[in-house]
């Protein structure tokens, strides 16, 4: 399964696409859109919705994660990134794709940090899973966070049942749950 993640901003928006081949987790590429800050918010999201169909078009993914909406003191803040969320639904919509939605905390319980863990930390974790020597921005690690959140949220919490092929190999979930601390490992892979 192929999933492109998205970690939505008005002026810097992160991807990332992660695929589970034979039960390994492949990073296949990531970035950042940026947009010109002093653009009008129509402009912005104009932009944001063409280069995403762009990376819609070029990975070919077979569903969208998006991070869900956190908490705010600045309303407008929260407004303007409610936009940019909508412009990323929109985008998966449009391509025909199933669009999943997960809390920043659960993104980074799925990839091993804590609840207070700070960028830095999930960038790590992400690099780790990946195999990756560094990621440039905070954005593109956040969007391939959410990616792999999608990908090992249904096993690992043994939420979807595994298909008979996926029983016979060792899948993404369990690759991932065996890197992290013994007590996220499922009962079966101790």
């Amino acid at each position: 399964m192929r999933v492109l993640g998205v970690d939505p901003g008005s002026r810097f928006m992160g991807y990332g696409v992660v695929e589970e081949r034979r039960g390994q987790l492949v990073h296949l590429g990531h970035g950042v859109i940026k947009v010109d800050p002093e653009a009008p918010l129509h402009q912005r999201l104009m932009v944001l919705h063409v280069e995403l169909t762009a990376m819609l078009k070029k990975y070919r993914p077979e569903s969208v994660a998006v991070e869900g909406v956190f908490t705010f003191r600045n309303a407008r803040s929260a407004l303007v990134l409610g936009h940019a969320r909508g412009v990323a639904l929109l985008a998966a919509a449009q391509a025909g794709l199933s669009v999943h939605e997960y809390a920043p905390a659960r993104v980074k319980r799925s990839v091993g940090a804590g609840g207070a863990s700070g960028k830095e930390s999930i960038a790590r974790m992400v690099c780790s899973l990946l195999k990756l020597e560094a990621i440039e921005r905070a954005d593109a690690s956040d969007a391939l966070a959410v990616a792999l959140c999608h990908l090992n949220q249904g096993r690992v919490a043994g939420l979807a049942p595994a298909s008979s092929s996926a029983k016979r190999r060792k899948g993404a979930a369990s690759l991932l749950a065996d890197r992290l601390s013994p007590s996220y490992r499922r009962p079966e892979a101790r």
